[in-house]
């Protein structure tokens, strides 16, 4: 990989990080591993959708399914890594998330292929993601030092950013050339070529197991009562369990809306998608313009309003092709804009009031309290969009948001929150595509 890159760019243009083998060894690992996400986030339920003609239930069942881990093992992941050495526990949640989704195309070509199927590929995926992100912050945080960080967190984005404006339209094209079940087979010859590229980072005396006597559930406990304690993440976490709930009743039905309802074709859909890394692109470049103009604390919350426009667009998306195309893409640009606005301004204020020596522990909290309920979102737009049509769960997802932006204001101090103090210098790697699990 570094030869690679040395041979791209001259010499003089190898600077930083690009210098350092183990960086672009972590970084072309996560790179490659974000590209071929955006291929399964399509091809799954389009699988389901399009071969075993699956009912918006059983979308929602998968969609639940792919959410389930992260409470299930977020409270103890950020713990345990920290008692293992983590490169092995990145690499064979590399290859487990490869073998899961290899089982797909192969029970496609026996014709054994079934919901089930995709059920247990979808969780064992997550359940790799739960535990591997966790293990590749701390691992990069040790091999890059915390001096590095700012330009490493800067170098994730550009890759994050790159694969959310151009992974959707590849993945649409190659579902529609490969056929959908074809396609994830691509994810897992990623997920295998990330493992294979993590192997050539040596061994180095940063990855011995941090040892500690205290017991898991009191390390779990501390991580709990830091965000109990402080009124801004406890508001931000019941907030954010909220609106996952939302976010998953949505993303449990929206191939299924944009394939049966808006009649798109895989590749349709995916360039559909691109709007949103478009989106997220735009929220990057203008997000501390926003904060400058309207303050810190009400940016946040005009954001989750407008996760709730975006949703009632999107459920609104009708007429010919071409309209229905347009409202679409202009649906899903807001939804990653005031998406990533959100998210920005939140890893920062997460950041800052959190005490370096439990960041980890209140990072893992977080994620896992505020995906706690998400399952349910995706079980309740699957059965939402059986009884009352694939619209509805889209149209109360917006409404819902509309409704909690308000409600976090009157019971956060978020709307008087008009500047942050100035963040203090990172100490862990971050990546938006990560902080936003579930499907």
């Amino acid at each position: 990989m570094l030869t690679l890159l040395q041979r791209l760019f001259p010499t003089p243009r190898l600077t930083g990080l690009w210098r350092h083998s183990d960086f672009v060894k972590l970084w072309g690992s996560l790179t490659i591993t974000h590209f071929g996400s955006h291929i399964t986030f399509l091809a799954l339920p389009l699988t389901a959708a399009l071969m075993l003609h699956a009912s918006p239930l059983e979308l929602g069942i998968l969609t639940a399914l792919e959410a389930l881990p992260f409470p299930l093992c977020g409270l103890f992941a950020g713990v345990l890594i920290d008692r293992s050495r983590k490169l092995p526990v990145i690499i064979w949640a590399d290859i487990g998330r490869g073998l899961a989704l290899v089982v797909v195309p192969v029970c496609a070509w026996l014709d054994v292929l079934s919901m089930p199927v995709l059920y247990l590929a979808g969780f064992l995926v997550a359940t790799g993601s739960a535990i591997g992100w966790p293990a590749y912050q701390v691992f990069m945080t040790e091999r890059v030092g915390r001096e590095n960080l700012p330009e490493a967190n800067a170098k994730i984005g550009i890759s994050d950013s790159a694969a959310q404006l151009t992974g959707p339209g590849m993945a649409g094209a190659l579902i529609q050339w490969l056929t959908a079940p074809f396609a994830i087979l691509l994810d897992a010859f990623a997920f295998f070529a990330s493992a294979w590229v993590l192997r050539g980072i040596p061994p180095a005396a940063s990855d011995a197991p941090k040892a500690t006597r205290t017991r898991v559930l009191h390390e779990i406990r501390d991580g709990l009562n830091a965000v109990w304690t402080n009124p801004v993440l406890r508001t931000l976490a019941w907030a954010l369990a909220l609106w996952q709930v939302l976010r998953h009743m949505f993303v449990a039905v929206v191939v299924l809306f944009a394939a049966r309802e808006l009649k798109f074709s895989a590749g349709h859909v995916g360039v559909m998608f691109m709007a949103a890394g478009v989106g997220s692109l735009a929220a990057t470049a203008v997000a501390r313009r926003c904060n400058a103009r309207f303050g810190f604390g009400p940016t946040m919350l005009w954001a989750i309003g407008g996760t709730g426009v975006a949703w009632l667009i999107l459920g609104l998306s009708a007429g010919s092709h071409l309209t229905a195309s347009t409202i679409f893409g202009v649906g899903m640009f807001l939804l990653d804009f005031s998406a990533m606005t959100f998210f920005i301004n939140y890893l920062t204020l997460r950041q800052t009031v959190t005490p370096d020596h439990l960041l980890g522990r209140v990072t893992a909290t977080m994620i896992a309290l505020s995906v706690s309920a998400a399952p349910f979102g995706g079980l309740a737009g699957g059965w939402i969009a059986e009884h009352w049509g694939l619209r509805a769960p889209i149209l109360i997802a917006g409404i819902g948001a509309l409704a909690l932006a308000p409600l976090v204001a009157w019971a956060s101090p978020l709307w008087h929150m008009r500047a942050l103090e100035p963040r203090r210098d990172p100490t862990q790697t971050e990546s938006l595509t990560e902080e936003v699990p579930g499907p």
